[in-house]
């Protein structure tokens, strides 16, 4: 048995199960999990606090280039994954809240936006043992990541497990406008004109449609063992 990879990546669309499997990937190896959409919501979310218009493409860059984002393991036990940290405040709940909801496909259009991130989830990709997740990150963020994952599912499947989601949790929202709400966040996401949301050239891509997550995790555990035994 050669070494396990120490960079993983998983790319996708929303509902595709990359933070199901990318949790429990990242517990069953004590790595950082890390989802980079969490930068995306902080910088949104500072944005709004200052009163600053999403719209304002150079107004957000600015805010982007000058924040200190860092991702750590959990240090609250209140079911966190990790915690996000912007100037050192601890915002991991914070940036869940429906305003950042609402506005952070905008925000994350930007180019530099994605050039101020890229460079900050670099820094903390690259001090390894982490399962990083997003939709650039085998492309553009870890082109020189270990293994390379790329989750995919139709619309209509990702779109029914959001709203099951959003059901056990007592919120109303209807199968159709979270069906519509999914096809255009995809819209917006493969068809940016910085870095676009794609499957890395070397990536494994997995469709996860008519899988459990037990069948999904199965079939990582598989992948890593192959680029394991072919690192030894």
């Amino acid at each position: 048995m050669g070494e396990v990879p120490s960079i993983i990546t998983i790319d996708g669309p929303a509902a595709s199960g990359k933070t199901t499997v990318g949790q429990a990937l990242a517990r069953q190896l004590g790595y950082l999990y890390f989802d980079t959409g969490a930068m995306y919501r902080a910088v949104t979310l500072v944005v709004l606090r200052r009163g600053i218009d999403p719209g304002d493409k150079k107004a957000v860059g600015e805010v982007a280039k000058s924040l200190t984002l860092d991702v750590v393991p959990p240090e609250v036990d209140d079911g966190r994954p990790y915690t996000v940290l912007a100037d050192g405040e601890d915002v991991t709940w914070a940036i869940r809240d429906e305003a950042v909801d609402a506005n952070v496909s905008q925000v994350s259009k930007y180019g530099r936006v994605r050039k101020a991130l890229t460079k900050q989830q670099r820094r903390v990709g690259l001090r390894g043992n982490v399962v990083m997740m997003g939709r650039d990150i085998g492309t553009v963020v870890l082109p020189e990541a270990d293994l390379k994952l790329y989750f995919d599912a139709s619309a209509e499947v990702r779109a029914r497990r959001r709203w099951q989601e959003r059901q056990e949790r007592g919120e109303g929202d209807g199968f159709e406008a979270i069906l519509e709400a999914m096809r255009r966040r995809d819209r917006i996401d493969s068809h940016r004109k910085h870095a676009p949301m794609r499957p890395a050239d070397d990536a494994i891509q997995i469709d996860t449609s008519d899988m459990t997550v037990d069948e999904v995790m199965a079939r990582v555990r598989q992948l890593l063992a192959a680029v394991s035994n072919h690192s030894g």
